[in-house]
């Protein structure tokens, strides 16, 4: 009797130990990053407030409008909403061609023309965007196309603010994404780019993202959603918040800009001139906007560079987030930083 215990006992405790070290029940961390793209050329100009996207370690492409879980090996992918793409509300290209317009790391160039450009933008087109339709132009700085899902770092430098995120999350999201009908709802001033993203970040901090009167007249822009992740991420470190900065690529096109607020957009442009003659006092509360709310210090130059050659401290697993330490930074001296890096 008492070896048949001793069996059962012994059963017991193997039981419990595989069910506490079965991968089922140990946490499984990936990451997800918000990336802040910096405004260029016509467009940049008359708007720089600039782009919005999310990238996903764990979420992967099948196709443009549909997303899956990542095979081994595979980097991840971008998602964002984007304006008059064949009018979907957002679309999904895997990480290194949505950088770069090649399909894997080894492929990048070290340099770059507006030919070569274009060259490796209609390369990765035929066999990957055709899906989108064969209508869908390939657009530039006046209109917008399905370049807009390539080759972004040609065009602009970005900012990635990467954050942890665990399996059930971005399995959830998954199906969210998957399950919604994916038409455009972009609105520039209630539903653009940022305010998709924030309703992503949303779903991973909830209520965290919402919008307000001040500032920027209710507009959601992209620093702010940056600093309202990074104000957040200071009050829980348990996010692990991590800032990049992807630069530009040379040779393609002038550098691109710092992403401004509304109210800085307004004044900075030239935009509140006309506004003088119609009322000195719309001027002036676009400036106590801007003063009192809008400036959003981020102090970026503290983000560590990501080289297109090493990607690896942006898609590393969480076990691995050690060995890329150096890239974060005191949250309380950016809340602290003063004047705004613009």
């Amino acid at each position: 009797m008492n070896l048949l215990r001793t069996k059962r006992a012994i059963k017991l405790v193997l039981a419990i130990l595989a069910l506490l070290f079965s991968p089922a029940c140990t946490p499984s961390h990936a990451q997800a990053a918000m990336l802040m793209e910096e405004p260029y050329g016509f467009f940049g100009f008359l708007n720089p407030t600039g782009h919005d996207a999310m990238y996903f370690e764990r979420i992967c492409a099948e196709t443009p409008m549909k997303v899956r879980r990542c095979a081994p090996g595979e980097l991840g992918a971008v998602i964002t909403r984007y304006q008059g793409i064949a009018h979907y509300d957002w679309l999904a290209t895997p990480l290194i061609p949505y950088l770069y317009s090649v399909e894997t790391g080894s492929e990048i160039p070290s340099g770059v023309d507006h030919d070569t450009v274009i060259r490796l933008r209609e390369k990765y087109h035929d066999p990957h965007l055709l899906a989108l339709g064969n209508d869908v132009p390939r657009g530039g700085d006046r209109k917008r196309g399905w370049s807009q899902l390539v080759g972004a770092a040609y065009d602009r430098r970005i900012y990635a603010f990467r954050f942890a995120t665990t399996e059930e999350q971005d399995v959830a999201l998954i199906a969210r994404l998957n399950d919604d009908a994916n038409r455009s709802r972009f609105n520039l001033l209630r539903s653009n780019c940022a305010d998709w993203t924030a309703s992503i970040l949303n779903f991973y901090f909830p209520g965290t993202f919402h919008r307000s009167i001040l500032p920027d007249g209710g507009i959601t822009t992209p620093r702010e959603v940056a600093y309202k992740l990074v104000r957040y991420a200071h009050k829980h470190p348990e996010m692990q918040l991590t800032v990049f900065d992807i630069r530009q690529v040379p040779g393609n096109r002038r550098h691109s800009h710092a992403n401004k607020s509304i109210a800085l957009s307004l004044i900075t442009s030239g935009y509140v001139v006309p506004f003088f003659f119609i009322s000195p006092y719309i001027d002036a509360v676009i400036v106590v906007d801007y003063l009192g709310w809008g400036r959003y210090p981020l102090n970026l130059r503290q983000a560590q560079p990501l080289k297109p050659e090493n990607m690896a401290p942006l898609v590393l697993p969480s076990s691995s987030r050690a060995a890329a330490s150096g890239g974060l930074f005191s949250f309380g001296e950016v809340l602290r930083g003063g004047s705004p890096q613009f």
